[in-house]
């Protein structure tokens, strides 16, 4: 019996101990990744509006996707993504919805709802066409209050 049962116990430590190396150590991970993505170039807009913080980064993708294969299909040339902040506190914002409308130097639109990341919304847009492109946010964050943001991002 204590023979048998110290069988299983060592085929139970031999099959899982492979797993741990899978284990993510968040970080270490690369700067691309996660929250860590907001720690990545520089602003393209920051602005205060009623009491909260909106930092916006436009990234090309292929700095997005840096180490990760980038899909043929992939018309989207740049992300987008916006990170909220209480202004008195910095408290991170996380809960809330994000509209952007990005009309192009050739006056074509794009509207997409941002999708929550970790730490911030974010989504692809077609900045393939150098000159400038006015950007219009419109969010609700958790405090149910509507806020609009609106710049202009030049693509070179």
């Amino acid at each position: 019996m204590k023979k048998t049962a110290l069988i299983i116990a060592a085929a139970a430590f031999a099959l899982t101990t492979p797993l741990a190396s899978f284990a993510i150590d968040h970080e270490s991970m690369p700067m691309e990744h996660g929250g860590h993505m907001m720690m990545k170039g520089k602003p393209a807009h920051e602005e205060v509006v009623a009491g909260v913080k909106a930092t916006f980064k436009v990234m090309s993708m292929k700095e997005h996707m840096k180490g990760m294969a980038m899909p043929k299909e992939m018309k989207e040339t740049h992300h987008l993504m916006v990170e909220f902040k209480d202004a008195k506190t910095g408290k991170a914002l996380t809960e809330g919805e994000v509209k952007v409308k990005v009309m192009g130097p050739d006056k074509s639109e794009q509207v997409k709802d941002l999708m929550g990341m970790e730490g911030h919304f974010g989504g692809d847009f077609d900045l393939s066409k150098k000159g400038k492109y006015g950007v219009m946010a419109k969010f609700k964050l958790a405090d149910g209050k509507v806020r609009n943001v609106k710049f202009w991002y030049t693509a070179k």
